[in-house]
């Protein structure tokens, strides 16, 4: 059975690419800062930068597939 179609996905789909635009803002904000770290300490905040969004991102794709947040 069809469920009926809902604004569900894509608002989620432009929420998340609003999110990601954010936080790549945020990230090139802070690497004014960041640039001052030793080149290994930069590598290792850049990968777990470059990490950290997607552990919202199961939760939220959830939500836009079924409406619940788990």
């Amino acid at each position: 059975m069809r469920q009926k179609p809902t604004l569900r996905i894509p608002l989620g789909i432009l929420a998340l690419l609003l999110g990601l635009a954010l936080y790549a803002l945020g990230v090139m904000w802070a690497s004014q800062w960041i640039e001052r770290l030793p080149i290994l300490a930069q590598a290792v905040v850049y990968c777990v930068l470059g990490v950290i969004w997607l552990l919202p991102l199961r939760r939220f794709l959830i939500w836009m597939e079924t409406g619940r947040w788990g």
